[in-house]
Formats: C-alpha cells, structure tokens, sequence
C-alpha cells in the first residue's frame, strides 16, 4: 500500500475491555481497509483518542470503572474530539440504554455480536457525515464568520470552532456566556419585529453575539466577535447603499440560500424576499441573482482580507 492510501484511510478506535471483541472487529476493519488503534478502558480511550484524533470511535457501553456512556461524554468535550462519531456496541438493547447512549453523545447503536458488512456501512455513512459538518464549521471560520447556534431558552447546540474557542477562551468569559445567554435570548426575542439592523449585545468586554437568523431547524444562529469587526451586514450595507433588512437578505444570497431558505431564516415570506431582491438588484445595478450573489461575496470576502 503506497504511503497517500495509508494517509487516506480512516481511523478507528475501538473500546472494549473484552480481548477477543477486539481481536475479531480489528481484524475485520482491517480488512476493510481502515486503520484500528485499540483501548481496553474508557480512561485508555481517552488517552488514546487525544494523540490519535480517530475518524471514529467503536465504544462498548458496558466496562468495569468508566463506562461507555461515561467516556463518551468526556470525549466529546475535548474540542478535537468533538465530531468524531461514537457508535455504541453492546448485548444492551433495551430502549433505556440506546436513549443514554445517544444522549451522552452516541449517533449510532449496534447490539452484540456485530454484523461486519452493517457495522462498515453505518460507520462510513457517519464519518462522511461528520466530515461533511467539520468541514462546513470550518469554512464558517475561514470566511470571518464565527457562528454560535442556540436553542430559543438559550443552550449553546453548536459552534464553529472559532466561535467555541472564543467563548471557552477564558473561565471569565464562558461563566458570563452560560449566564447571559438566556438573558440575550430574551432580549433578541423582543428585538427581532423592530426595523433595525441586525441586533447586537456585548457578552463580555469588547465580545460581542450578533443576531444572523433561524434555521430551518429552528436553532438561533448567532455570530460572535469582537466588538471592532465590521459585520458582512454592515459591509453590504455600505458598499451598496442596502437597507439593513435588504443587507440581510443580500448576505443569505451569496451564501447560496434560496429565497424560500431566506424566508425561512429571517422569518419573513417569499413574497417580502422577491420585494427586497428586486430593490437590491435595482440598487448593484445587476439583473439577476448570481450576479448579486458573487458581487456580495467578492466585497466580503476583500474586506476580511
């Protein structure tokens, strides 16, 4: 095997205190092609998993001292950790345990004895999945957009990873987040039917949250930053002469959203979005949407530069 197609391979790490579980599902992974580091303990896991940084992780619920469950949370908040995927694997296949499992981090539970040719299909499903959300997270970052997404009583769901560095950068900041935030969440709330610009609050010193919009999903999308960044809404805003509402909707376009995504995410109908494109268009002297979208995302883009 040339040395691309071994760094190409994926990483698995495999927790299960029994010797002859191990054995039978690293050679069977090896056989498929993906790379297996073993651990016989959570707390080996653990270890294991911060110097290897696995693609997936194959955990055994039910183990003497730390259990599965157990070293599942711990392992998902290590920032690092975070997207790998953890499938459970036990005899337990009672509703209970597969509930714990998935709320302590699991996206997936196998019951023993494991059938290989599932066990591959569902772990190639869910590593693509989570590269596909690290990667989406990152390109956040990478273009100046640091994003928070929030439950509506203001419990933190998800963040780039700008944006989780940030909050978590100090223990300062991160107690103030935990206790602003639903504060915020009400706040915004009360905001959001006013004509303004995007709403803004300081979290902490010159930190900043900025309203971005609602989800599909219904999670409050928050963008955090400081206070002396220039959002992409007030960029558009200036560079083209926008309302705050068209910037917003100007802003959604270059991101690739469709006018019924737009409607959605600024809680608005696609009647108002049609309304707003047709006055931004008139005002970028474009006539139609690609046109508009790449202009925003070129002004964008050179002011982060």
């Amino acid at each position: 095997m040339s040395l691309s197609e071994l760094k190409n391979r994926n990483i698995a790490l495999v927790v299960d205190d029994s010797p002859d579980s191990l054995g039978m599902i690293s050679t069977a992974l090896e056989e498929n092609g993906i790379s297996v580091v073993v651990a016989r303990s959570g707390s080996a896991a653990i270890d294991l998993a911060k110097r290897v940084l696995p693609d997936v992780i194959l955990m055994d619920a039910v183990m003497p001292e730390l259990d599965g469950f157990e070293t599942c949370q711990l392992l998902k908040a290590d920032e690092r950790l975070a997207y790998a995927p953890v499938i459970f694997m036990t005899g337990l296949s009672d509703s209970e345990h597969v509930i714990k499992g998935l709320i302590s981090g699991g996206v997936d539970y196998l019951t023993k004895p494991v059938v290989i040719d599932e066990l591959v299909a569902r772990m190639t499903t869910h590593i693509l999945n989570a590269k596909a959300i690290q990667s989406a997270r990152q390109a956040l970052d990478t273009s100046g957009r640091s994003i928070l997404a929030v439950s509506v009583d203001g419990t933190i769901l998800w963040g780039s990873p700008k944006a989780m560095k940030l909050i978590e950068s100090s223990a300062e900041v991160s107690v103030i987040t935990l206790k602003r935030l639903p504060e915020f969440m009400k706040w915004l709330q009360a905001s959001l039917h006013r004509p303004v610009s995007p709403p803004r609050r300081f979290l902490h010193k010159n930190t900043v949250l900025s309203y971005i919009g609602t989800s599909p999903s219904d999670e409050i999308l928050l963008r955090v930053g400081r206070d002396d960044q220039v959002t992409p809404y007030e960029t558009l805003e200036k560079v083209f002469e926008l309302t705050p509402r068209e910037a917003e909707v100007l802003f959604w376009l270059s991101m690739g959203k469709t006018n019924r995504d737009i409607a959605q995410i600024l809680t608005l109908s696609s009647r108002t979005i049609n309304k707003h494109l047709e006055q931004i268009f008139q005002k970028m002297g474009v006539d139609n949407r690609t046109s508009a979208a790449v202009s925003a995302d070129r002004v964008i883009n050179q002011e982060l530069l």
